[in-house]
C-alpha cells in the first residue's frame, strides 16, 4: 500500500510544470535559510530576487544551468554546498532544477508558502498515535514494526525500583523499600512508586543537576583568578525548588529569563519581620534570572569595560540559545550559520535584547531587616579598628626589623637594594643579593619553599596584639550577620548601543541594530518594549513556539534513557541528528503544553511506558539492524554520572547527610589534591565534618579547580551549556574507585554499619544496601571464603562491592 501511493505521489509530481516542480523543490529544502531569513542575502521566494541573487551575486541565470550558483550549489562539487549539512538534493531534483533554469527559470505562482523547510521550525502540531493504550508504547511499536525488530521482555521489579529511584533521585533504594514495593502485588504498585518517587524532594536535587548543566553552573568564574560568586548557590536552590514544587515549564523560562521584568517589584514591605508571601514569589522569580549572572568570568577583562560587557552579552545568547531553544546561535556570532537560518544581525539582535540588562545585588530579607542590619553597623566600624590596630603593631614590629637588618650593611649594598630590581647593573644585583638573603633569613620575603616566618613581636607587642585578635572575635561575633543579598539582573544605568562586529571582535564595531528576535523563527520582529527580556520570555514560551517544548521533551527523553529522540538535545539544526521519531517527539511536546507545561506529568507518562520498562537484555536478531538501540527494542543500561557515584556511596555507607540548600559545601582535599591549587585559601573547606557529607549538587563547582574525583568520571566543562555528558572507561577511575581516600573512606564506614546493625548475616545485607538485590550462592560462597581472611576483610569486601560494574551501572 505505501509503494502505491509513494509511486502514485511520484506520478502526481511528474505531471506537474517543471516551473511548480522547481518551485517546490527550493521551498522544501531552501526555504528557511533562502526565505524571510535571507541568508546571504538571497531571497529564493521570487524569480525577481534569485536574479538579483544575494553575496555572491545573481543565484540564476536563466538559461544557463552550468553559470547559475543555485545549480552548482546543488551540485556539490565545490566549496559551495547547499542545502548545508549532511544531505545533499536526490539526482533527480537537481536534474529537475537544471531543466527549469534551462528553460528560462520561469516562477510559477505568487510568493513561496512560509512554512518552513527543516523539521524543527514547523509549527507544532499533535500527530494523531496509532492504535494502542499509550501513546508513547504506541509510536515506538510502529517504529519496531517498521524496523523488523522485536521489543524486550519487561524487566523485573528489582531492577525496576532500582532504575527508577537512581533516575529519578540519583540513589539507590533502600532495603525497605525495595522489600515494600517487591511484597506489594496490587495493579497500581508501580504507578505507586513513580508518584513517590516524583513527590520526594530528593527528586529536585536530582533532576536540578541535570538543568545546572545545561546553564552551565559554577560558584566560580573561572580562568586564573576564578572569581567566586557569593550568591551562586541562590539560584541552585532556585532550580532544586521550582522542580520540586513542579512549576510549569513555561514559568520557569519566563523566570530566568525576566522574572524581574514580567513581575515587577521593589519587594518593600507594607510592615512586619517578613517579606509578604506575593513579594517573596516576585523575588523567587527575580532570583531565578541569576542564571545570566554565573558564566565565565575573565577577571583581566575588567582593563576593558567594552570586552566584559562584550563577552558576557555572547555568553548569554549562546547560553539561552542552546538551553531554550536547542540551537547553535554562537555559531553566527562572526558570520552568517553556515547550516541554519541565522544570521549576524540575528545574533547582535539578541545581543540588543539583553544590553538593557546589566548584574545588580538585591537584598533578600525585609525592609525592616535591612534597618537592623544598618542599627547595627558600628559593630563591624568596631571590628575595622581591632583590625587596623593589629595592622599598626605589625607594621612597626616589621619595620623595626628591616631597619635592624639595614643596619648590619654598608651603604654602597643598601643603595644596590633600593635600586628597582629590574634597573640594576651586574654589580648592584649580586650587593643587593646579600641584602635580600638577610630579609628572607628574618622572615620578611619567601624563602625558596614559599614561606615566610612570623616576624619577631617583642614581648609587649605580643600581648597587644593576642588582646586585640581576641577583641576582634568578641566584636565579629557580636555584629550583625553580613546582608543577605541576591545576584540579578536589572535594568542597566546606561543602555550601549550593539554594533555588529567584524569577526566577533569586540573592538570592530559596525552597524548599530536595534534589538529583535531571529528573523527566520519570528519574522520583522523587532523589540520596541523597554521590558526586552520579557518580549523574549514570551515568546519563546509562545504555546505555538516550534523549538521550546520539543526541546525540553527531548532533553527529559534523555535524561531517562541516555539518548534523545534528537540525540543532539543542544542542536536541533542541520548539523544536528534528525529525531528516530519525529512523531512522537510532536505528540509528546503538544501533549506537553496541553498538560500546562508540567514536568512530573511528562515524567510520569514516560516512566508508565512499556518502552521504558524493558529490559536490557540483548538479541542478537535485533543488534544485527539496531546496534545501537536508536529505536528503543530494550531499554540502555547507563552507568551513574559523577555526582550519583559519591551520593550512591554516601547513601550505602551510611553517611549521606540530607541537608537541603545554602551556601556551597567545600570539602577536604587529599594532600595530592591540594597541590593542584595556586592558592590556598581558594578552598577553604567546610570546618563541620557532616558538612563534607552532604548531596553532591551542593559541593562547591570551582571552574578553575573541578573535584578531582568528579573530573575522573566525566563531569562537563562548567563553560558552557552541556547537553549530554560523556560515559568514559579510562584507568584513572579503577585507580580512584579502589584507592582513592573518598572511596577508602567509605568502604570502612560500609563495613562500621554493617557490624553495628541488628542481624547474623553481614554478607545479605551488604549485597541488599549496595546492589539491592540477595547474593548467590557461589558470591555468598566467595564472600564467606574472603572474610575468614581476617582483620580488615569486611573493608576489603565493601570496597569490591562498591567497585563492582553492579554498582556502577543501572539496568
Amino acid at each position: 500500500m505505501r509503494i502505491l501511493l509513494f509511486l502514485a505521489g511520484v506520478a502526481c509530481f511528474a505531471q506537474e510544470e517543471p516551473a511548480t516542480q522547481a518551485r517546490r523543490i527550493l521551498e522544501s529544502n531552501c526555504g528557511s535559510c533562502h526565505g524571510a531569513a535571507r541568508m546571504g542575502g538571497l531571497d529564493l521566494r521570487q524569480r525577481d530576487s534569485m536574479l538579483k541573487g544575494g553575496t555572491r551575486g545573481a543565484a540564476v541565470v536563466p538559461g544557463k544551468a552550468d553559470e547559475s550558483l543555485l545549480y552548482q550549489a546543488v551540485l556539490r562539487n565545490g566549496q559551495l554546498q547547499m542545502p548545508p549539512g549532511k544531505k545533499g538534493l536526490a539526482a533527480g531534483e537537481i536534474q529537475i532544477l537544471k531543466n527549469w533554469i534551462d528553460a528560462g527559470a520561469r516562477w510559477a505562482g505568487g510568493p513561496a508558502a512560509a512554512e518552513p523547510s527543516w523539521w524543527s521550525f514547523r509549527k507544532l502540531k499533535k500527530p494523531q498515535p496509532p492504535p494502542g493504550a499509550n501513546a508513547i508504547d504506541a509510536f515506538i511499536a510502529a517504529k519496531l514494526t517498521e524496523k523488523g525488530l522485536r521489543p524486550a521482555p519487561q524487566a523485573d521489579k528489582r531492577t525496576l525500583i532500582r532504575r527508577l529511584t537512581y533516575d529519578l533521585h540519583g540513589l539507590p533504594p533502600s532495603r525497605r523499600e525495595v522489600e515494600e514495593f517487591l511484597a506489594d502485588n496490587s495493579a497500581g504498585a508501580y504507578a505507586k512508586l513513580v508518584d513517590r518517587l516524583l513527590a520526594s524532594p530528593r527528586y529536585g536535587e536530582r533532576w536540578g543537576r541535570h538543568w545546572l548543566d545545561v546553564v552551565r553552573y559554577a560558584d566560580t568564574g573561572g580562568f586564573e583568578t576564578d572569581i567566586y560568586f557569593p550568591n551562586a548557590w541562590r539560584y541552585r536552590d532556585y532550580v532544586i525548588k521550582s522542580l520540586n514544587q513542579d512549576k510549569p515549564y513555561n514559568q520557569f523560562v519566563q523566570e530566568q529569563i525576566a522574572g524581574d521584568e514580567i513581575w515587577p517589584d521593589d519587594l518593600d514591605m507594607n510592615g512586619g519581620f517578613k517579606i509578604p508571601e506575593e513579594k517573596q514569589k516576585h523575588l523567587e522569580a527575580k532570583i531565578a534570572t541569576g542564571m545570566y549572572t554565573i558564566g565565565p568570568v575573565y577577571h583581566e577583562a575588567a582593563f576593558f569595560g567594552d570586552q566584559v560587557r562584550y563577552e558576557w552579552l555572547t555568553d548569554v545568547v549562546d547560553t539561552t540559545g542552546e538551553a531554550f531553544l536547542g540551537l547553535t546561535l554562537g555559531c553566527s556570532r562572526c558570520h552568517d550559520h553556515k547550516f541554519d537560518p541565522l544570521t549576524t544581525r540575528d545574533y547582535h539582535r539578541m545581543m540588543a535584547v539583553f544590553a538593557a540588562s546589566e548584574e545588580r545585588e538585591v537584598p533578600v530579607v525585609s525592609k525592616f531587616s535591612i534597618f537592623g542590619f544598618k542599627s547595627g553597623y558600628p559593630n563591624w566600624l568596631k571590628v575595622d579598628e581591632l583590625k587596623a590596630a593589629v595592622n599598626r603593631i605589625e607594621r612597626d614590629a616589621r619595620k623595626r626589623v628591616v631597619d635592624g637588618v639595614r643596619s648590619r650593611f654598608p651603604a654602597p649594598v643598601l643603595a644596590a637594594y633600593d635600586v628597582p630590581a629590574d634597573k640594576r647593573t651586574p654589580g648592584q644585583r649580586a650587593l643587593a643579593a646579600q641584602f635580600e638573603k638577610a630579609l628572607t633569613e628574618a622572615g620578611l620575603q619567601e624563602n625558596a619553599e614559599g614561606k615566610v616566618a612570623d616576624i619577631p613581636y617583642t614581648e609587649a607587642e605580643q600581648k597587644e596584639r593576642e588582646r586585640l585578635t581576641y577583641e576582634i572575635g568578641k566584636a565579629t561575633l557580636k555584629a550583625n550577620p553580613v546582608l543577605q543579598t541576591a545576584t540579578v539582573l536589572g535594568p542597566a544605568d546606561r543602555i550601549p548601543d550593539v554594533h555588529i562586529t567584524s569577526r566577533g571582535d569586540w573592538r570592530s564595531k559596525g552597524e548599530i541594530v536595534s534589538p529583535g528576535l531571529p528573523q527566520s523563527l519570528a519574522g520583522e520582529n523587532e523589540i520596541r518594549d523597554s521590558r526586552r527580556r520579557k518580549a523574549l520570555a514570551l515568546w519563546l514560551t509562545d504555546p505555538q513556539h516550534p523549538l521550546t517544548a520539543r526541546v525540553m521533551v527531548n532533553r527529559v527523553w534523555h535524561w531517562h534513557f541516555g539518548r534523545g529522540i534528537v540525540a543532539t538535545p543542544n542542536d536541533f539544526g542541520r548539523q544536528g541528528e534528525e529525531p528516530t521519531h519525529p512523531e512522537l517527539l510532536d505528540w509528546l511536546a503538544a501533549d506537553f503544553v496541553e498538560q500546562g507545561w508540567s514536568l512530573k506529568k511528562l515524567h510520569k507518562q514516560i516512566l508508565m511506558s512499556e518502552t521504558y520498562r524493558r529490559s536490557t537484555k540483548w538479541d542478537e536478531a535485533n543488534g544485527a539492524i539496531d546496534a545501537n538501540n536508536r529505536y528503543l527494542w530494550r531499554m540502555n543500561r547507563q552507568r551513574v554520572d559523577a555526582e550519583t557515584l559519591r551520593d550512591a556511596t554516601l547513601a550505602v555507607s551510611g553517611q549521606i547527610n540530607f541537608a537541603m540548600g545554602g551556601r556551597p559545601v567545600i570539602p577536604t582535599l587529599t594532600k595530592e589534591e591540594y597541590t593542584g591549587m595556586w592558592a590556598r585559601n581558594q578552598w577553604p573547606e567546610a570546618l563541620d565534618p557532616a558538612q563534607h557529607n552532604r548531596r553532591s549538587v551542593y559541593l562547591y563547582v570551582k571552574r578553575a579547580f573541578p573535584l578531582p574525583m568528579f573530573t575522573t568520571f566525566d563531569a562537563p566543562d562548567t563553560s558552557t551549556s552541556c547537553a549530554r555528558r560523556d560515559s568514559t572507561t579510562v584507568a584513572p577511575q579503577a585507580l580512584t574507585l579502589m584507592n582513592s581516600e573518598f572511596m577508602q573512606r567509605q568502604a570502612a564506614r560500609f563495613a562500621e554499619r554493617l557490624r553495628g546493625e541488628q542481624g547474623d548475616n553481614p554478607i545479605a545485607r551488604a549485597w541488599a544496601l549496595a546492589l539491592g538485590r540477595p547474593p548467590t550462592e557461589a558470591e555468598t560462597t566467595q564472600a564467606h571464603r574472603y572474610l575468614a581472611e581476617g582483620e580488615g576483610a569486611l573493608e576489603r569486601l565493601c570496597l569490591v562491592l562498591l567497585n563492582m560494574n553492579e554498582f556502577l551501572y543501572v539496568d
